[in-house]
This record gives structure tokens, C-alpha cells and sequence, in this order.
């Protein structure tokens, strides 16, 4: 599907050089409402997150910085326990919820 670019309404995001930008590349920009910072809470932790455990030193290239946001999503969803999910990953409650759904039609 299209690509669309969600973010807050800070002064870089609403600049014409960056809209444009967007524009050019068939990108849709997508804005939070006014300024209530709590309509972007879960897009900033996730960002504050990366940016603190994993992103430690700068990148030597767009290459580079890929590879490290892949491998820092990996670790947050299959290794990273999480306090809200009782220290659990993401990809275990993910897990856990499927089998709960999951219907033997072969039972005896």
C-alpha cells in the first residue's frame, strides 16, 4: 500500500522543504491533532527506546542505520522483556494469544 509518514506537529514536519520532500515520493504525511503529546505517546516511547538502548553510536551510513533499526526491532519484539507485559516479550504474549485461539479439530 501507500507509504504514509505519521508524526507530531513539530516545525520541521510542518515545513514546506519537508512536506515536499514527501510529496515528490508518492509519501503521505499524517498528523497528530493540535499539540496533545499523548495522541503520539506510543510512536515516542518505541522512538525513545531505540534511541536509548540501541541506537549508541552514529550510524556510517543509511546501510548501516537499516541494519541496526532491523536488528534493534528484532531484539524488542523477540528478546527485550517488557515491565507492562509482566516480563514478558512482545512476541511471546503475540504467541500466547494465537494457541488460546487455536481450535484442535482432531480431538478424540
Amino acid at each position: 500500500g501507500p507509504l504514509v509518514h505519521h508524526s507530531d506537529r513539530g516545525l520541521q514536519y510542518c515545513s514546506v522543504l519537508y512536506q515536499s520532500v514527501h510529496e515528490r515520493n508518492g509519501i503521505t504525511c499524517s498528523m497528530t491533532d493540535g499539540y496533545d503529546c499523548y495522541q503520539n505517546a506510543l510512536a515516542e516511547r518505541i522512538n525513545g527506546i531505540l534511541k536509548n538502548e540501541f541506537l549508541l553510536s552514529r550510524p556510517a551510513d543509511l546501510a548501516q542505520a537499516r541494519e541496526i533499526v532491523k536488528e534493534s526491532v528484532a531484539i524488542y519484539n523477540h528478546e527485550r522483556p517488557h515491565l507492562a507485559l509482566k516480563y514478558k516479550t512482545p512476541d511471546d504474549v503475540h504467541q500466547a494469544f494465537y494457541r488460546q485461539k487455536t481450535v484442535n479439530l482432531y480431538q478424540d
